[in-house]
């Protein structure tokens, strides 16, 4: 199971449309993300997609204008990400299994990273992407800077990928304002592993963002 998670405006990019629905090479980039997950390989047999209620007709008209569109379902999403995930987790069967989160604007995750973070949550009941930071790292104070050692540091991607169940316990409890992705809600009940991530698994926020990501495709 998957839930795809698109609540982008589209604000940073500049944009007439949110993130999602940018095209990438020739297909708004949702499309691209939701194909990587319904690949045949990965056996995904529920993918659920949360959006904006009043992007709900538009994803409609891309998925005609742009078929055929592999099988999932559309639910709307609330006021914030975690609101969001809350509702595509209602959206899914009542029954036991593993369910990846992954940011729908996420388009260049490769089978190999979702078939990692499965993998991991099926021994760990909780599994999350991360890759190390490639830049030195320095945290502020009123005293100044500090550097941190970033071998000790990962910066979080998506797919994050749980035990239903678990997640769903998660997700019963109240929202919280350090709540910063799927992870940091679920810390409290079970420890995550972290697996390998990609630094092509690239999230599309800017418009550099969507110059790189069509340079990567090129080449996947």
């Amino acid at each position: 199971m998957a839930i795809l998670v698109a609540g982008g405006t589209g604000s940073r990019m500049g944009a007439d449309r949110p993130k999602q629905f940018l095209l990438l090479r020739g297909e708004p980039v949702l499309l691209h993300t939701l194909r990587r997950f319904a690949a045949a390989g990965l056996q995904v047999l529920d993918i659920v997609i949360v959006l904006p209620a009043d992007q709900l007709e538009t994803w409609q008209q891309l998925c005609a204008d742009y078929g055929p569109v592999p099988l999932h379902r559309v639910v709307a999403g609330g006021a914030t990400r975690w609101a969001s995930v809350r509702a595509g987790l209602a959206a899914l069967p009542q029954r036991a299994g593993l369910v990846a989160v992954h940011d729908g604007v996420r388009p260049l995750v490769s089978a190999a990273l979702i078939e990692r973070t499965y993998a991991g949550a099926a021994q760990h009941a909780a599994a999350a992407a991360a890759v190390m930071p490639k830049d030195s790292v320095r945290t502020l104070s009123q005293h100044g800077s500090t550097p941190l050692n970033r071998s000790r540091l990962r910066l979080m991607q998506t797919p994050q990928t749980f035990e239903i169940d678990l997640l769903r316990r998660a997700y019963a409890g109240p929202e919280l304002n350090t709540f910063t992705d799927d992870a940091t809600v679920v810390d409290d009940l079970c420890r995550v592993a972290l697996v390998d991530g990609d630094y092509r698994n690239l999230k599309i926020t800017t418009p550099e963002d969507l110059i790189l990501a069509e340079a990567l495709l090129g080449l996947m």
